[in-house]
């Protein structure tokens, strides 16, 4: 199973050395796939949780997968309706043959609803756009396979039943965001019921959970997949690679921008857990 990481390209802390720095770290302490935000239009109810800076992630990956060498690339999520189709498959591509093929096009249809009026994008169509959008890239692709160019893989992220189903007929992996464990087995149960029920190929499994290390367990039913010691950290990564998720992604963003003034407790919590994922397994642990 691989591992990845959402790092911050976005707050009053977040600039290009700390972006640096992010790709860096990730990349430096052996994780697979550095992932950041979308967001264009920075408005008030995109500001409250994600202020300015925000950098683009197109641009962003671009400038990264030139400071990095071997580390993956991605979305987590580009919001699909805010860009014309043949445009993100061509910057999608691109970006994906300048880094040598290491990016992956995490997509999702968007929450922020005075963002899409600023773009006059319609919100209430949000969903079935992404639909026609995904289709559309596809295509564009389909037709650019001629010179012997091939697509990127798209994972398609929302938590919801639509979000489900979207994955398993135009994604190659379904990435939902922040759930609990429990939560987390059920939806990888009906991943792949609803594929075998419509005769269709399973996507993968590849989870964004937390990462918010504490020092004593944190117990309820409302706890996080991510949250807690690291002996329950470690142990919701166990659980996931055993329901078959072949990617997790990492996101150690508690929701306070001035998190961003002080990365560093962030990267000592993916260090430890990097250096927990090298440490040798016991045979007690590979049963």
């Amino acid at each position: 199973m691989k591992i990845g990481v959402n790092i911050l390209n976005f707050g009053p802390g977040t600039d290009p050395g700390a972006l640096r720095s992010w790709a860096q770290t990730v990349e430096g302490l052996g994780f697979d796939l550095l992932m950041v935000s979308d967001h264009i239009a920075v408005t008030p109810d995109v500001a409250e949780r994600y202020p300015e800076p925000f950098y683009e992630p197109f641009t962003t990956l671009s400038w990264l997968a030139g400071i990095t060498t071997r580390v993956g690339l991605g979305t987590t999520v580009l919001v699909a309706p805010y860009r014309h189709p043949l445009l993100t498959a061509r910057m999608a591509l691109n970006l994906d043959l300048l880094s040598g093929g290491r990016l992956v096009l995490g997509v999702g249809v968007g929450w922020a609803r005075q963002e899409f009026a600023a773009l006059g994008v319609p919100y209430e169509r949000r969903g079935r756009d992404t639909d026609d959008h995904l289709r559309a890239v596809r295509a564009a692709w389909a037709d650019m396979a001629a010179p012997g160019r091939r697509g990127v893989p798209v994972w398609v992220g929302g938590n919801s039943d639509a979000g489900l189903r979207r994955a398993v007929r135009l994604g190659d992996a379904w990435h939902p965001l922040r759930g609990t464990m429990p939560w987390l087995t059920s939806a990888a149960t009906g991943l792949r019921e609803y594929a075998d029920a419509h005769d269709l190929p399973v996507p993968a499994f590849a989870p964004r959970i937390v990462l918010r290390p504490t020092a004593r367990p944190v117990d309820g039913a409302e706890r996080l997949a991510g949250e807690g010691t690291l002996d329950q950290i470690m142990d919701d990564l166990d659980r996931l690679r055993r329901l078959g998720a072949e990617t997790v992604v990492l996101d150690p963003y508690a929701g306070d921008p001035q998190e961003t003034h002080h990365p560093q407790d962030a990267w000592q919590a993916l260090a430890t857990v990097a250096a927990h994922l090298a440490r040798p397994s016991t045979p007690t642990e590979q049963t």
